[in-house]
This record gives structure tokens, C-alpha cells and sequence, in this order.
């Protein structure tokens, strides 16, 4: 080990004066990157539809214990553990980081190391002995060997003289955030998709419930204006109506049976598990969850630090802006330094005996290029242009989303209290109504239309309830919460087994 010891160690020290000139020399063109001042985003102070207050972060990081209902907490936390879209983009992560450490290899010397051996023995006669990696006559006369060794290490390293590496190490780490926040975002996106369709099976489940208990009760209407018809005391068109409107619930429950099948199905899918997997979980009936109505909502700025896709939007302007410096590095002269270090001898141990080093320092700039580079400088602003176009609606977006959300959450609110009052003036119309027909006093289209107002009245209320909850989660996911509490998936650190 002798030999490689000493050969790596003399080409270290070599380098090392390299390192310090680039420090020193080195400077970096284009524009240097400041993220842009809310106030140059239209961000306002506070949201139109909310008072201002500061954010809960604690509650915005796992808002599905809100609505008190443990499975909606376990099927989130599940789904951000094994969901495969979370996987992927914690693969593009680690791609990302990979990128990174690429990029930021160019500050430093590359080395090599080489090695060859030889023997050089006389078949026949007296003649001479030559080494054939150096011509050199080893020996004289006849018969006989020798042996001879080689060994190297080579050295470049490119100075970093106008900052072309280090944008683009900038513009690498820049890359790195905005697959970070995309994590984060698919995480969001899954935690939130869970809980709506958690909501849209709990819903259906409850409109299947209303609509079987209505069709109970208009089974019996049926058989109530059959008897009655078979009497004489009303006509067939009372039963007929009857029929008819005790076949559209029966219609509507087939749909209602598929939107839960639906829901179910996504939500194993989204568990990173094939469909039906999650049944014996929801299919035990439950109420449509509710969170608490009011959600601290924080400041509108706060969303340009919270929310995934704003993150990553601001990244990807900081990697735009390093390109531009990137390819403005190209216009200048390059300097590479390169170096090398042969020892040789007759022996392993004995390469050091002869050494030979150099060093070459050598310059490039570029002098016609039939105007590409120019043109590159101008891609890259227009890229970074493209970029803060993106950021801004971006954002613009997101003030959109959490107003219409607020929104959305308050009307859903006054909603559901309207028609929970028109389903109990519903019900007690249909049961003077039932109870006044039996008697007479009241002809069968007007406990008909009490029995088609207390179904939509019923239905109508469930809905709602669906819609507020499905308002609030989209309120959260507006706000940007839900991945701070999630798990880093395991390929950000290693490949899929």
C-alpha cells in the first residue's frame, strides 16, 4: 500500500492550493435571487371572508381529529403512510437530492488513479531486453527477465471563476425544495382526499338509510290506497300514484348504492390496497362527521410559507433565476487545472523511487458562437419570467381557494339549519297527512306531495351535512394543512422493495 499511499497523498497536496485560488477568485454572474415581498403578490392583510386571527398550527397539522370520528383518523393516518402517489413523490425526492450532490461535485478535484506491470523476458539469443512501456534496455546478453511497475494519479479540477458552478449548484438546491414541497403537497392532497371520501361513503350511507325507511312508509301508502281502492272509496289513480312514487325511491337507491361503492373503492385505493379491502371498516353505519365551525384561518402571508404548492412555485422561480446565471457564466473564459503524478520502478514497493509530476493550468473562451449563447441567457429569463408569472397566479389561486372555502363553509352551515327545520316540518306534515287520509278528510295528491317533500326535505338535510363537512376539509386543504404531520416515506431514503 506503500506506493498508492504516497502517490495519493503528494497529488492531495498538489490540489489543495487549487480549492483556496477558487474561494478566492471566484464570482458569481447573474442576478443574485430575493424571494418576492407578499405585497408584490396581491397578497392582503387579511381574508375577506374571516376575521383576522392567528392559525392553529397544531389543529391545521392533523385537522381530521377535529371531527371526532376515529376511523376518518386511522384512514388518514394510513393513507399517508402507504399511499403510492406519496411513495412517488418521495422517489423524486430522492432523485432531487441526487441531482443536488452531483451538482455540487464540481467544486471539487476529481482524481484517478492508474497502474500497469510488466515483465520483459529473452526467448532467444543474446539480444537485448527492452522495457516496453518506456523503450529503455534493461538488459544485455542472454537470458533473463525483468519486471517493471507503474503507478499514477491524475488530477483536474475547473476554477469556478464566474460562478457557473456555484449557480447551478443554487439552482439544484432550488430544484431539491420544490420536490420537498411536491411531497408535501401529494401528502396533502391525499389526507384531504381521504376525508371527502370518507364523507361521500358516510353520506350515501345516510341517503340509503332516508330513502329505504321512505320506501318502507310508501309501501305502505300502497297498500293502504289499495284497500281503500278495492273499497270503492277512491280510484285507481290514487294507486297508481302511489306506485309511481313509491318506484322512483326505489330508483334512487341503485345510484346512491354506487356512489357508496364508489367512495369505499377509493378509499382502499388511496390506502395503497385493492378495492373492498376497507368495507368491513365504513360499512358499519355511521353519522356524517362534523368538525367544529370555526377554523383559525391565521393571515393570507402565512400561506406562502404553508401551502406545498405556493413552496414549490417560490422554488422553482429560485431555479429559473440561478439559470440565468448559469448560462451568462458560459460568455466567460474558463479556467481548468489539470495534474498528474507517475512514479515507476522495478518493484511494487519501488514505484516510488522515480516520480515525475506536472501540472497544466489552461484557459477557454468562447469568441463566436453564432450568437447560442446570448440566446440561452435570454431562454433562461424567460424562463425565470415563466416562473414568476406561475408563482403569482399560483398565489392568486390560493387566496381564491381559502375565500371560497370560508365561504362555502358558512353558507353550507346556514344551510343545513334551514332544511333541518324544513325536514321536521316535513315530517309532522306527513303524519297529520297519513292520519287525515285514512279519515278522509284529505285527498291522496296532498299526502302525496307531504311524502315527496319529506324525502327531499330528509335528503336534502343529509346532503347539506355532507356539504359542510366537505367544506371544512377543503378549508383545511386550503389553508395548507395536513402533510406537517405526516410520515417521510420511505423511498425519499431508499428504492421500492
Amino acid at each position: 500500500m506503500k506506493p498508492v499511499t504516497f502517490l495519493v497523498r503528494a497529488a492531495l497536496v498538489r490540489a489543495a492550493p487549487i480549492g483556496l485560488a477558487a474561494a478566492l477568485s471566484a464570482c458569481a454572474v447573474g442576478p443574485d435571487y430575493a424571494a418576492p415581498r407578499p405585497s408584490a403578490l396581491a397578497v392582503p392583510e387579511s381574508f375577506a371572508a374571516a376575521q383576522p386571527a392567528p392559525a392553529n398550527e397544531a389543529e391545521l397539522a392533523q385537522w381530521w381529529q377535529s371531527f371526532g370520528d376515529p376511523v376518518l383518523a386511522d384512514l388518514v393516518v394510513r393513507a399517508l403512510a402507504a399511499n403510492p402517489n406519496v411513495d412517488v413523490a418521495g422517489a423524486r425526492l430522492r432523485q432531487a437530492r441526487a441531482a443536488t450532490d452531483v451538482s455540487e461535485s464540481g467544486f471539487f478535484p476529481t482524481l484517478g488513479l492508474s497502474g500497469s506491470g510488466a515483465r520483459s523476458e529473452t526467448l532467444r539469443g543474446g539480444g537485448s531486453i527492452i522495457d516496453p512501456s518506456t523503450g529503455a534496455v534493461l538488459s544485455r546478453g542472454g537470458g533473463g527477465g525483468r519486471n517493471s511497475f507503474r503507478g499514477g494519479v491524475d488530477a483536474a479540477y475547473e476554477v469556478d471563476l464566474f460562478g457557473g458552478i456555484r449557480r447551478g449548484v443554487e439552482a439544484s438546491r432550488a430544484d431539491q425544495g420544490a420536490a420537498l414541497a411536491n411531497l408535501h403537497a401529494a401528502q396533502l392532497s391525499v389526507a384531504s382526499d381521504t376525508a371527502l371520501n370518507y364523507i361521500a361513503a358516510r353520506s350515501a350511507q345516510t341517503r340509503l338509510a332516508i330513502a329505504r325507511s321512505n320506501l318502507a312508509n310508501q309501501q305502505e301508502t300502497v297498500e293502504i290506497v289499495g284497500w281503500r281502492v278495492q273499497a270503492g272509496l277512491v280510484s285507481s289513480l290514487d294507486l297508481e300514484q302511489a306506485r309511481a312514487l313509491r318506484a322512483q325511491t326505489a330508483a334512487s337507491i341503485p345510484a346512491l348504492e354506487t356512489n357508496y361503492a364508489t367512495a369505499v373503492n377509493r378509499l382502499s385505493i388511496l390506502l395503497g390496497s385493492a378495492p373492498g379491502s376497507v368495507n368491513a371498516l365504513i360499512d358499519p353505519v355511521r353519522p356524517i362527521p362534523l368538525a367544529p365551525d370555526r377554523v383559525s384561518t391565521g393571515l393570507p402571508a402565512e400561506l406562502l410559507s404553508r401551502r406545498p404548492d405556493l413552496v414549490s412555485a417560490e422554488r422553482s422561480l429560485a431555479a429559473a433565476t440561478a439559470r440565468i446565471g448559469v448560462a451568462t457564466a458560459q460568455l466567460y473564459p474558463a479556467l481548468r487545472l489539470t495534474g498528474s503524478i507517475l512514479g515507476s520502478g522495478a518493484s511494487l514497493g519501488a514505484v516510488d523511487d522515480s516520480v515525475i509530476g506536472n501540472l497544466v493550468g489552461s484557459i477557454s473562451a468562447p469568441i463566436f458562437q453564432g450568437g447560442a449563447l446570448r440566446a440561452q441567457i435570454e431562454s433562461a429569463r424567460g424562463g425565470a419570467d415563466v416562473a414568476l408569472g406561475t408563482y403569482r397566479a399560483t398565489v392568486l389561486t390560493a387566496l381564491e381557494d381559502v375565500e371560497n372555502a370560508l365561504t362555502s363553509n358558512v353558507n353550507a352551515r346556514r344551510r343545513e339549519t334551514e332544511l333541518a327545520l324544513a325536514e321536521e316540518a316535513s315530517r309532522n306534515a306527513a303524519i297529520y297527512a297519513r292520519s287525515q287520509y285514512r279519515a278522509g278528510l284529505i285527498d291522496f295528491q296532498q299526502l302525496l306531495d307531504s311524502e315527496r317533500s319529506l324525502l327531499s326535505s330528509q335528503d336534502g338535510r343529509a346532503t347539506a351535512r355532507a356539504d359542510r363537512a366537505s367544506a371544512t376539509v377543503q378549508l383545511y386543504r386550503a389553508l395548507g394543512g395536513g402533510w406537517q404531520a405526516a410520515p417521510e416515506p420511505q423511498t425519499v431514503a431508499r428504492g421500492i422493495d
